[in-house]
Formats: C-alpha cells, structure tokens, sequence
C-alpha cells in the first residue's frame, strides 16, 4: 500500500502584531495648526500698535500704514493666515516623521545587523541572533526577529518538506514587513500634498491682493501717489507668493528626505529575508 505523505500546513498567525496607531494627529493638526495660523496673523502680525493707522473690526481690521515687513505680510491678506497654517502643518509632520523614522532606522548600520545575524546563523545560534534583533530596535530587526522566531520553529518541524519550511519563513518575513511599512509611510501624504498646494494657495493670495490694488487705483484719482499705493500693493501681494513657495520647498526637501530613508529601510528588509531563507535553505536541508 502506498504511504499518504503528510499534507500538515504552516500556521498562518503571525508573531508580531500589528502597531495600534491613532489618526489623532492626522485630524486635529491641520485645523490647530490654521487656527494657529490665524492667530499669528490677527495678533501678532495684525497688532494695532505695528501700524500707523490702525483699524477697527475683530476678525480682519483694516490697518494700514505698516511700520515693518512683518506688518506688510499682515495685508497680504486672509490666505496669509492659511499659508501661515499650512506651514505649521508641515513643520508638525516633518517633526512627527522624523521621530518615527529615526526610531524605524533603529541603532548602528543595517549591513553591519544583517552581518552579524548571518554569522550567529552560519553558527547555528538563532537564539543569538534573535538578541541581535533585540539591540538593533529598528524595522529591520523587527521583521528580522519575526523571521527568526519562525525560522527558529522550522528547525523543530519534521512535517514540511525543506522547501515548505522555507516558504513559511517568507510568508512570516513578509507578513511582519507589511505590519512595518505602513507605519514609515503614514502621513508623508500631508507633505506631498502641501508641496503642490502651497504655491497654488500662494499665487491665490498674490492675485486676490493685485485685484484688490487695481480696484483701489481704479477708484483713485491717479498721479504719482495712486502709482505709489499700487507698488505697495503689489509688494504685499507678492509677500503670499513667497510664503507659498518657500512652505513647498521645505515640504519637498523633507519628503524627499524621508522616501530615501524609507528605501534604505525597506532594503535592509528584504536583505533581512533573503538572509533568513538562504541561511535556512543551505543549512537544513
């Protein structure tokens, strides 16, 4: 009769669990930070006591005869206090990436963690190595150590063949990078999103503020002070188009920044599962 080979299949659970993070961050900071925004613009760079002619009203005085540039940004406008908001949104998420990716990165260079894991491998001491993992408290250890506890299983299984055992180690390898991946790439939408917003938002302020200079020379009497009134105008205009690009560059810097450390990261763990598979495949077979 002939023998029925064993058909038994992997466990599908995973040994890490899934990073339980709030969107609290993602909701509030744009409104804080355009309340914010406003609230420099109105009281700091609205203060009556930085113009010569002071206005009246509560939301939007209509100062004029600003005594510095701070004050002339002020009559850029109600999209200054916008721009102003979308540029402490990008501060915000730039701050909150760069935690987040330092701590993904983790501690030391990731080919000298995946040297040292190989060599504990190549010794046969995965418990070694898993304590390798421990130090390294970065993305690629964690999904290194996921691999490693898996891997640390299949030596112990006499049921799968060497080629199942290996394709179990890549599933556990690529169940923890998908655990790992989304947390690096959460919000970088915002600063994507800011980078071709800004200027849009800028060159609005700038046309709403030439509209209004041209209405006013319009409604003058002409001459070398109507010419005046509308240069100054202008300038104050432009003073959105400024703050526009200059929040787009800096989101673009950054987002730029974080992609490239997030591919180093993301290579270090698919480097981290080749090792896994390779060492096991050659080992024990």
């Amino acid at each position: 009769m002939a023998e029925t080979k064993s058909t038994a299949t992997v466990k599908p659970s995973t040994s890490v669990q899934a990073k339980k993070s709030g969107n609290a961050i993602s909701l509030l900071a744009p409104v804080i930070c355009i309340i914010a925004g406003y609230i420099i613009w109105r009281f700091v760079l609205g203060n009556s006591s930085g113009f010569n002619k002071p206005g009246t009203g509560f939301f939007w005085p209509t100062h004029d005869g600003p005594k510095n540039a701070l004050n002339k940004m002020y009559l850029g406008g109600i999209i200054v206090p916008i721009l102003l908001g979308t540029f402490l949104t990008m501060i915000t998420f730039v701050i909150e990436r760069f935690l987040t990716i330092s701590k993904a990165t983790g501690t030391g260079s990731n080919a000298d963690f995946i040297r040292k894991v190989q060599y504990q491998l190549a010794n046969k001491n995965v418990d070694a190595a898993i304590a390798e993992c421990d130090k390294q408290q970065g993305s690629v250890g964690n999904v290194m150590k996921a691999g490693l506890h898996r891997y640390k299983e299949m030596i112990t299984n006499n049921e799968l063949s060497t080629e199942q055992k290996v394709l179990a180690i890549q599933k556990e390898v690529e169940e923890a990078t998908s655990l790992e991946l989304p947390m690096l790439e959460k919000n970088l939408v915002f600063l994507s999103t800011i980078a071709s917003v800004a200027t849009l938002l800028g060159l609005l302020g700038t046309v709403l503020g030439m509209i209004r200079s041209f209405s006013a020379l319009g409604e003058g009497e002409g001459g070398g002070d109507a010419a005046s009134k509308l240069s100054v105008g202008i300038s104050e205009a432009l003073y959105n188009t400024a703050l526009g690009i200059g929040t787009s560059a800096f989101a673009i810097i950054f987002y730029n920044i974080f992609t490239t450390k997030i591919d180093g990261i993301t290579y270090g763990i698919d480097e981290s599962g080749f090792t896994l598979t390779q060492s096991f495949a050659s080992l024990y077979k």
